[in-house]
């Protein structure tokens, strides 16, 4: 019985909401000087969070060191690793896949229809309409529901046959799931994990993080397309934050006349399959589709990205 399908058990039901969703970022109308002063000190912290002497000089180093690196024509698929051998392997600044370790979690070996029968009630923000080109958008659409309600709207859109896209749980912060996940301790400093859940066909467009980041695949199969930092020049970034940048392009759908750089772009396709552990670094471009009913989830790092250990510049004295 597929996901979507079952119902949910009527103890299930009948809880209340346990906690509230984060507010969503208010709709702000002020001057160019002050949303400037919001950006500077938005990047201050960024930086401090990081240890680095700036988020700017951080994103120059990575592409620096970008440069020196050899051409890859697949993702290497390697076996589980301890913290000091993934640390070793991050440092030279290229993706790799680990396979078995989150295989191990009590999560991958539940089935998807608990998402209906234990967490239904969970309030849940999913991404609606058109969230691929609103992206990096403040305004994207979104809806707040329960759990149960977002696995209904899939159902009514695959029941319909819409050609829209289909909604999509993304970025969240479901502690209930991460209770049953044992992360590796790969990073000194983790942000939160985050969840991302949807059937067949959610994506998220092509976009860089400037923090190095772990992504487990705990159900289904998803395609991710990979591009390193340095080819940025190639994919017409934007900036939607000061470590999170853009693109317009879209490597499964080439428009080359309307983006003819980017026929330069290195793009390096990548399975990741349920029980899967991505390494992305710090800097490199990704696309990621759904191409059966997933959950997956990562973590970024808090830290000086691994290819950067050694540049002592880069690191903010001790305060």
């Amino acid at each position: 019985m597929s996901v979507e399908k079952k119902l949910l058990p009527h103890c299930a039901a009948a809880q209340t909401l346990p906690r509230a969703l984060p507010p969503r970022p208010p709709a702000e109308f002020s001057s160019p000087e002050a949303a400037l002063a919001r950006k500077q000190a938005r990047e201050h912290k960024d930086a401090q969070v990081r240890g680095v002497t700036s988020i700017h000089a951080m994103r120059d180093a990575i592409r620096h060191a970008a440069r020196a690196l050899p051409a890859m024509a697949a993702v290497p698929r390697l076996g589980m690793l301890d913290a000091a051998a993934f640390r070793a392997r991050a440092a030279q600044g290229l993706p790799f896949l680990m396979r078995g370790l989150v295989k191990r979690w009590p999560l991958s070996k539940l089935a998807p229809e608990v998402l209906r029968e234990r967490y239904g009630h969970v309030p849940v923000r999913a991404r609606v309409g058109d969230y691929i080109n609103t992206a990096f958008a403040a305004d994207r659409a979104m809806q707040d529901m329960s759990m149960l309600a977002y696995l209904d709207l899939v159902e009514a859109g695959r029941q319909e046959g819409a050609n829209a896209l289909p909604p999509y749980l993304g970025n969240l912060e479901l502690r209930e799931l991460n209770r049953l996940c044992h992360w590796p301790t790969y990073f000194d400093k983790m942000g939160p994990p985050r969840f991302w859940v949807g059937p067949a066909g959610t994506v998220t467009p092509l976009h860089c993080d400037y923090d190095d980041n772990i992504f487990a695949q705990v159900w289904g199969s998803k395609r991710i397309f990979l591009s390193p930092p340095h080819h940025d020049a190639f994919l017409y970034p934007s900036e939607a934050n000061a470590i999170l940048f853009g693109s317009p392009f879209d490597p499964e759908a080439p428009d080359f006349d309307k983006f003819p750089l980017a026929r330069q772009a290195s793009m390096i396709e990548c399975i990741v399959e349920p029980g899967d552990m991505l390494y992305v670094p710090a800097g490199w471009y990704h696309q990621v589709r759904a191409l059966t009913f997933s959950l997956s989830s990562n973590r970024w790092a808090r830290a000086v990205p691994l290819v950067l250990q050694g540049e002592a510049a880069l690191r903010r004295p001790a305060e």
